[in-house]
């Protein structure tokens, strides 16, 4: 059957005017799109073709005899995840035990919303921002291009893609400012709280 792109649980332009339906059907029909074609094209006739995603970063992070392959199942992961950690009239704080952790991991949210927003500006070049689980505690980790913090043993809860094809027609080269709209406006809290959930499950 092969990897499918995975539908998404919004319209195209119900993320307006954070993300307008112009960026998504970019970002989403088609950068998302040929990451999972790609993938496809590499993997068939292969054992790849029999793993899922997550087993595929895992065995080819670091091969540069693979990176072609963890590069495309890596992007299509992280997309599937972006798209999940945003939802219409988000935004705004968490609650429960992701607020708990991010009150003891950054001070309180306003702590965590600098380190983030810091993180987003400091990477140079195409590449994510993410909240993740690591060793008990939370931290701001950025990595660049297709990198991802499962393959260090971390567990996101959360992505925000900052490669330009995610923001440059809504914000130009204002990258802060998109990060801003995406903390503030459209962050799915649920989404997080339920990937902390599983890590105590």
């Amino acid at each position: 059957m092969g990897f499918e792109l995975p539908k998404l649980r919004y319209a195209l332009d119900a993320l307006e005017p954070v993300v307008s339906r112009r960026t998504m059907s970019f970002h989403y029909g088609r950068h998302h799109a040929d990451y999972v074609a790609t993938l496809n094209a590499l993997v068939d006739g292969t054992p790849f073709a029999k793993l899922d995603l997550l087993e595929i970063m895992r065995l080819t992070a670091g091969d540069p005899q693979q990176q072609a392959v963890f590069n495309n199942a890596a992007q299509a992961w992280s997309h599937a995840f972006f798209w999940e950690s945003m939802t219409p009239l988000g935004g705004g704080g968490p609650r429960g035990a992701l607020a708990t952790k991010i009150r003891e991991g950054f001070g309180g949210f306003d702590g965590f919303r600098k380190r983030f927003l810091e993180a987003a500006v400091a990477q140079f070049g195409s590449g994510w921002v993410w909240l993740v689980l690591h060793q008990g505690r939370l931290a701001v980790v950025r990595t660049p291009n297709a990198e991802n913090p499962i393959v260090h043993g971390m567990l996101p809860l959360l992505a925000c893609d900052v490669w330009e094809h995610a923001y440059y027609l809504d914000y130009q080269n204002q990258r802060l400012d998109y990060v801003k709209a995406f903390l503030d406006r459209i962050v799915h809290w649920n989404h997080a709280e339920a990937q902390l959930e599983k890590s105590v499950l």
